[in-house]
């Protein structure tokens, strides 16, 4: 699943190719991707008719598009979610039903103006403009992603308004974030986890926070000193701010920027998907364990669990 740098990219992309532009109609190819709007498709169609994006905002992994009425349409990538700029589907129609196509919520600038291209097997819903522009397309291969209309949502969208900040966020308050963690008994990477405490960080920056901060993923949080928390805090900001350099981390060709190029952070990491490979710091192998339905990847010797 994207994470903060990836929707990062995602959301710059977009507010380069759809600020200012009028809604002139909206095409739901499917209902599941409009399934947390309550007034279904042809419902989410109407509202959006002749509404002006005004900016693409972004909290932890959510998206949201600012209306020029102070509403917004609210947009989560899932897995496998994607926005293409004036992308049909072309030569690339086969490459999309067999890997994915772009890179999950990716921007990819295609072939301007609405041709005749046949539809992308993945398309779920698409926006025309009013302008003479490319349309925007919501492709989603294994539909856990979506969008919903948000009333008065401009400023954050009521659904989301649980969430925490991230912390390349600049309101993020780290010290209230320190306090939120050691006052829950859990393990850290859970609540790293929690994106009702800290938003963004997802398994990969997780691992690769706790390994710069040479911290285990199973350490207790209410045991862990300030000092502690603030530096693994500290280590998920220098890593996704390292990722969103590079336009984020890609494994496959799920994973493209704007310009329909990888990211290449996966290049620098130094924890997440090394099983069996040396750690950088001390030599021995990185490991990799079971934990909430994923995988955990550390350095046994560097990040000791400490005492139960």
């Amino acid at each position: 699943m994207p994470e903060l740098p990836e929707v990062e990219v995602v959301r710059r992309g977009l507010a380069e190719h759809i600020t200012g532009r009028r809604i002139a109609a909206v095409q739901v190819h499917s209902d599941r991707a409009v399934r947390r709007h309550p007034g279904g498709r042809n419902d989410f169609a109407a509202v959006l008719a002749g509404r002006t994006i005004e900016q693409v905002r972004r909290r932890g992994k959510y998206l949201w598009l600012v209306l020029d009425d102070g509403d917004a349409v609210l947009a989560h990538l899932g897995m496998s979610g994607q926005f293409r700029v004036g992308a049909g589907a072309g030569a690339r129609a086969g490459a999309g039903a067999a890997s994915g196509g772009v890179r999950a919520g990716a921007v990819r600038a295609g072939a301007a103006g609405r041709g005749a291209a046949p539809l992308h097997p993945h398309l779920r819903i698409r926006f025309d403009f009013a302008d003479d522009g490319p349309h925007l397309d919501f492709l989603d291969q294994r539909t856990f992603g979506g969008m919903a209309f948000s009333p008065g949502g401009a400023e954050l969208p009521a659904e989301i308004a649980h969430i925490g900040r991230d912390p390349l966020d600049p309101l993020f308050d780290r010290d209230a974030a320190v306090r939120a963690i050691r006052g829950k008994h859990t393990e850290l990477k859970r609540v790293l986890l929690d994106q009702t405490v800290v938003s963004g960080i997802g398994n990969i920056y997780a691992d690769e926070a706790l390994w710069r901060a040479k911290l285990h993923y199973r350490r207790q949080t209410d045991r862990l000193p300030r000092p502690a928390v603030r530096a693994v805090l500290d280590a998920a900001t220098e890593v996704m701010t390292a990722a969103l350099a590079v336009g984020g981390t890609s494994f496959d060709a799920l994973y493209v920027n704007v310009n329909g190029e990888s990211g290449y952070f996966d290049r620098t990491l130094d924890a997440y998907g090394r099983e069996g490979l040396p750690c950088r710091r001390c030599g021995h192998p990185i490991r990799r364990e079971a934990f909430m339905n994923r995988s955990s990847f550390l350095c046994r010797v560097c990040q000791r669990p400490g005492r139960s």
